[in-house]
């Protein structure tokens, strides 16, 4: 998105959503307690197992969100929480590739200093709990640690950055992640912030902050680390992933093009070539889908008014239409999968809808409801909200949003 219009996007024009059920506008539309909006769900961020056999989910448990997980074929009601933090909520988790822990990060009480924790979505509870162990894979005093990597080929195994050394910044370690084993594999003495591993889990980008605040881009070679890319403080780079032939995918703005495409870089040669930019010319490139089966870029995402996906595969573009003929025409996201890419967990949702997650088979093409975050949320009686646009003084398009009163003429107001 252009600069100046990605600022001027904060200026949303909104009428406020208490405007809209003012009961002086309708008695058809009433005032709706705002907990509905912005309490806890009652079930959030649900992902399916990489084997298909288990559902899992945030939901509230000793007034905190927690970890629970069920069997893919139980009801919530049969399901069990696998954490119990009291202090704090958690904020997000995911599988291990073999499906045999639950991995999250968490502080205490928001010291900030994160620690990496696994828990085995099978275990019993433990003695006088009633939730089984999650074992600390960080032990460490006054540490931050951050998962790097999950590498595909060694299901057993994370990259985890650990700043037990150097409290401004992070060495690599590989960690097993059922014990915490960990083996130092990188010590940041040129002070990176991030590590690109290839599609054979091997260490070969790292990017860095200049002194300017720029970005970096150094790889790893037999004589050490090299430069290869830098954009300025007032550009944007940063690598994406590694394509099967080795080169490697990058997003920048670097130059005098105005919004960021998505390019390939080759590293022996420094040749870089332009796989896409939005096709509209409106907005920054906004993201990537790969397959982690077949390890090829199969759709990109770009973000004006509304999100949009290009698929470059026709098999995921038809089960892609398919949800949004079925569904109204409301955005759809393809969230966790199995292992095999058969089955996903889709999210649901639109402007007047806070959304449905459903179990999607792409085989069959079926899909069964899992479960509504906010089901007592009524729907029917919000407002819809529409794309607008105008002009700055200086004549720049500034998009925004409208939301009208709902029940009132949009005249006056």
């Amino acid at each position: 998105m252009n600069k100046f219009q990605n600022l001027g996007i904060t200026l949303v024009l909104f009428l406020f959503a208490f405007t809209a059920y003012h009961p002086t506008f309708s008695q058809d539309v009433p005032i709706i307690d705002r907990e509905l909006f912005f309490g806890d769900p009652e079930i959030a961020g649900g992902q399916i197992s990489p084997d298909g056999n288990f559902i899992s989910f945030l939901k509230p448990f000793k007034g905190k969100r927690n970890i629970w997980v069920k069997g893919v074929n139980q009801k919530f009601d049969d399901a069990r929480p696998l954490t119990a933090d009291e202090k704090r909520p958690i904020g997000g988790y995911f599988w291990s590739r073999d499906s045999k822990q639950i991995l999250y990060v968490q502080d205490k009480g928001g010291d900030e200093n994160f620690h990496v924790y696994s828990v085995a979505p099978t275990a019993e509870p433990e003695k006088d709990s009633e939730v089984p162990l999650s074992v600390d894979l960080t032990p460490m005093d006054g540490i931050r640690a951050f998962i790097m990597s999950v590498p595909k080929n060694e299901p057993t195994i994370m990259y985890v950055g650990i700043n037990d050394r150097d409290k401004a910044w992070h060495d690599l370690y590989k960690v097993e992640i059922k014990t915490g084993d960990r083996e130092l594999v990188l010590t940041n003495d040129f002070e990176y912030n991030g590590i690109i591993f290839d599609l054979e889990g091997n260490i070969r980008v790292a990017t860095k902050s200049t002194a300017d605040g720029g970005t970096e881009m150094l790889k790893k070679t037999s004589n050490g680390w090299k430069s290869f890319y830098n954009c300025s403080n007032l550009e944007t780079c940063y690598p994406v992933r590694f394509h099967k032939d080795g080169r490697l995918y990058i997003v920048s703005d670097k130059g005098s093009t105005n919004l960021s495409s998505l390019q390939i870089l080759d590293l022996n040669t420094n040749q870089i070539d332009i796989v896409e930019k939005d096709p509209e010319d409106k907005v920054d490139f906004g993201g990537t889908i790969f397959s982690d089966v077949s390890d090829e870029l199969i759709g990109t995402v770009y973000t004006a008014a509304k999100t949009k996906v290009y698929w470059k595969d026709n098999s995921y573009e038809q089960d892609y239409n398919l949800l949004k003929n079925r569904f109204d025409n409301a955005q759809i996201s393809f969230n966790s999968s199995t292992t095999d890419e058969n089955t996903y967990l889709v999210y649901v949702n639109s402007d007047t809808d806070p959304g449905s997650a459903y179990v999607f088979d792409r085989k069959t093409k079926e899909t069964s409801l899992l479960y509504q975050p906010r089901p007592n949320l009524p729907s029917q009686h919000l407002s819809k909200m529409q794309a607008v646009s105008f002009k700055s003084s200086d004549g720049l398009e500034i998009p925004a949003y409208l939301t009208l009163p709902k029940g009132k003429e949009a005249k006056n107001l």
